[in-house]
């Protein structure tokens, strides 16, 4: 049965499922999808017919087609429950996913490319004003992460507890996309503190975009 990830290197949300499958000793063969070349290969029909969204990854583990990053990240949970991306109680469960979906609802999508995109575009924002848009967003969810890791007393050398979860899946990625566009995080000694410890890991550096196939 053969996994198949399409994927591209710089995407948050393909970035998120690749130290998922790194994490729990998962291989998959990446398919890139790249998301600027000809106009976006995502909007290819062949690829539409994967995800009518355009949007990257998909999942394909056996029979099954999955997209949707945190959909595909509890799919592999489930499927594979070991080594867990999840705390023991329900509780620390609970913390963990919603520091994910913070990070993955909250603020990624607001300075993803198809949001960039249009404001640069269709709205006609200068660079600048793009920059500013990107920072102004993160910021907000970065000072509301990082006041819940100071408070927290389920934070460990990671979001929650002492080994990876969901959390760090999310928050890695998002990091990267901060630091990319000039994001100041100074501000965030916490936050930067878990970056690190995830960044330590080998499976957290297999899945950086500098060491992806489709690398630029």
């Amino acid at each position: 049965m053969e996994r198949v990830l399409h994927t591209y290197f710089r995407s948050s949300s393909a970035y998120r499922v690749r130290i998922a499958l790194n994490l729990k000793g998962l291989d998959a063969r990446l398919v890139p999808i790249h998301l600027t070349r000809g106009g976006g290969e995502q909007f290819a029909n062949e690829y539409r017919a994967l995800n009518p969204l355009a949007l990257v990854p998909v999942l394909t583990d056996g029979d099954l087609q999955l997209s949707q990053s945190l959909a595909i990240i509890e799919y592999l949970e489930e499927r594979y429950p070991l080594p867990s991306l999840l705390p023991a109680s329900f509780g620390d469960r609970a913390r963990a996913r919603q520091l994910a979906l913070t990070i993955a609802c909250e603020i990624h999508p607001l300075n993803n490319l198809r949001i960039l995109k249009y404001l640069t575009g269709k709205l006609g924002l200068t660079e600048e004003a793009k920059l500013e848009w990107i920072g102004h967003w993160i910021k907000q969810g970065f000072d509301a992460i990082e006041t819940e890791l100071k408070t927290s007393a389920l934070r460990g050398h990671f979001c929650v507890g002492d080994t990876p979860t969901i959390a760090d899946c999310c928050l890695v990625p998002q990091v990267f996309n901060a630091q990319r566009f000039g994001v100041d995080l100074s501000l965030y000694p916490m936050l930067l503190g878990i970056h690190q410890a995830c960044e330590a890991l080998p499976e957290f550096q297999a899945a950086h975009p500098s060491r992806q196939p489709d690398v630029e």
